[in-house]
């Protein structure tokens, strides 16, 4: 199995600990049960769940696709169902930023950090999946020349 260049053991592993520590701070930063019922307006409560269901689901896209690049350098899914199955999700919503100007200022670093976060992550998945290992290239050569033989 071919390894990437852009993608390794150690570059996975350290953003699969960041991942971690991003999403240990969402859920942290964004625990409803730490609030008192009459906290803040029921527009900022609003903008709050909002941000914290979008910023929740990024940071599980990412720690997903951290576990799946994990199995295959592991050699526990194959290059072929990680190329398949594997991609991240590259159209997730950015935050609001009518709704992001009502939250305090750490929680709009800390979305802005996930956002940031997950970019870095399809960045990565992008450019491993535009360097083509070289077995899929002869593959498609070999399948022309049949058709154009046989």
């Amino acid at each position: 199995m071919g390894q990437p260049a852009n993608i390794n053991p150690r570059i996975i592993e350290a953003l699969y600990v960041e991942g971690l520590m991003l999403s240990d701070e969402v859920r942290d930063r964004f625990d409803i049960s730490k609030r008192a019922p009459g906290d803040s307006e029921d527009i900022t409560r609003v903008a709050i769940s909002c941000e914290a269901l979008r910023t929740t689901t990024r940071m599980m896209h990412a720690v997903a696709w951290l576990l799946n690049q994990r199995a295959y350098l592991r050699g526990e899914v194959s290059e072929f169902q990680i190329r398949r199955h594997g991609r991240i999700a590259d159209n997730l919503p950015l935050h609001e930023p009518a709704r992001l100007a009502l939250l305090d200022a750490e929680m709009r670093d800390l979305v802005l950090a996930t956002e940031r976060f997950y970019a870095r992550l399809v960045r990565l998945d992008g450019r491993w999946r535009a360097a083509e290992p070289e077995g899929m290239a002869i593959s498609r050569l070999r399948e022309r020349l049949a058709r154009a033989v046989g």
